[in-house]
């Protein structure tokens, strides 16, 4: 499509102009040239191959187990994964489980056909989001077998727009979509689509073989030393960290496991700054480090969290004052009770856990400390809250075999 063509060139020269100074945008850019020569070192024209594709770190965890799964089944096949931001090529680009982790090229027609052509894939599948028309449109007209995983739709989004005719069209290239939740399926079927299958989430089957691994971490041992331990995952942004630095200072016996989403000195040193007891970066503990007065650690890691929360008692799960809140499921699968910020409503787990009474959404530290308090000494209703947390983590594990059945026939 020309006129999409143009109006992406249009914003990629912005993008090239923005990059003088946003660190995350050159990386982006970087990281596509030569895209196809790179490709070709690794994939070659006789090889079967499976293509991924996520946006970002949080979506590629949901189609994990799918992606792993097909590894073990069908080693026949190259897998290559791409992701469009740096956050999620970064932090898998050495992900052992593909032969080739690489940046999605931009929705140029041009691009995406010397992709493709050097991609070749037998299957592709595209996890939760990220549904770029003439991509999309290009696979059609090649006849490549393709699928959404883990996708969830909403009724404000722009397939249900007037002026989102291009982007349903673009949803005629899956083979199957697969969901989460019936909504998406009834929503579908309002645009003419019917070749849904309610899937659920392959993230659960994720976490509970992470849940079940022989893992630990010393530093973190010694410093929870048997206490309760309060573990606040993937803040990001000022509303979690000014509402859990509150929390902290009003709950001064309580041990806190603080794990943001961006490795950002400036706002761990705030809190370092701010805590009226101790508090401790991870990197620069040792063997020999102390913690018998430390109220706070905070883990600056990235790739740790999932299997920290294993250590916890209670969640504070970040992102609910911006974009949306990250994953609940990798908490309560240990049946921790859960808070988050307002701003959860595109997370159907959250959603549902709510409604149970696993989870509560807050909005500022009476809330929250209002949620907190009953907690702290009450093992009881933690108990009962942590039954609930597995039972519905259980319940909704499968959707990796069920997936592998519709695609692989078997």
């Amino acid at each position: 499509m020309w006129w999409m063509d143009l109006g992406i060139k249009a914003g990629l020269g912005a993008a090239k102009i923005a990059s003088l100074w946003n660190k995350k945008i050159k990386q982006a850019l970087d990281g596509r040239r030569n895209l196809p020569k790179k490709i070709a070192a690794v994939i070659h024209p006789g090889d079967k191959v499976i293509w991924f594709h996520a946006a970002s770190f949080g979506e590629f965890e949901e189609g994990r187990p799918l992606l792993e799964e097909i590894r073990q089944r069908y080693p026949r096949y190259k897998i290559l994964v791409t992701f469009f931001s740096p956050s999620g090529y970064n932090s898998h680009k050495n992900y052992p489980h593909a032969d080739l982790v690489c940046y999605l090229p931009v929705d140029i027609t041009r691009d995406v056909r010397s992709f493709l052509d050097v991609v070749h894939p037998e299957i592709a599948i595209f996890i939760k989001y990220e549904f770029w028309p003439n991509l999309l449109s290009e696979l059609k007209n090649r006849n490549i077998r393709t699928f959404v995983v883990s996708a969830r739709f909403i009724p404000n989004s722009r397939f249900f727009k007037w002026y989102g005719g291009v982007f349903r069209k673009a949803l005629s290239a899956f083979e199957t979509i697969f969901v989460q939740d019936k909504r998406s399926i009834e929503l579908l079927k309002t645009i003419g689509y019917t070749n849904v299958v309610l899937a659920g989430d392959p993230r659960f089957d994720r976490v509970l073989s992470i849940s079940r691994e022989e893992w630990k971490d010393e530093t973190v041992e010694k410093f929870k030393n048997k206490e309760k331990l309060f573990i606040a995952g993937s803040t990001v942004g000022a509303g979690d960290e000014d509402l859990l630095q509150q929390l902290i200072n009003r709950h001064p016996k309580t041990r806190f496991l603080l794990v943001p989403h961006e490795m950002d000195r400036e706002p761990m040193n705030k809190i370092v700054a701010n805590t009226y007891r101790k508090t401790l970066i991870y990197s620069e503990c040792t063997p020999e480090t102390d913690f018998s007065d430390t109220q706070v650690l905070i883990v600056d890691k990235i790739g740790m969290l999932a299997r920290l929360y294993r250590y916890g008692n209670w969640a504070f799960i970040g992102g609910g004052f911006v974009a949306g809140i990250h994953s609940v499921i990798e908490a309560t699968i240990y049946g921790m009770p859960a808070v988050f910020g307002p701003n959860y409503q595109k997370n159907r787990p959250g959603i549902e856990m709510v409604e149970m009474g696993v989870c509560a959404s807050v909005s500022n530290i009476e809330e929250l400390n209002a949620w907190f308090s009953p907690l702290e000494f009450d093992d009881e209703k933690i108990q009962n809250i942590s039954r609930k947390a597995r039972d519905y983590s259980l319940a909704n594990c499968g959707a990796t075999e069920l997936i592998l059945r519709k695609v692989f026939g078997n």
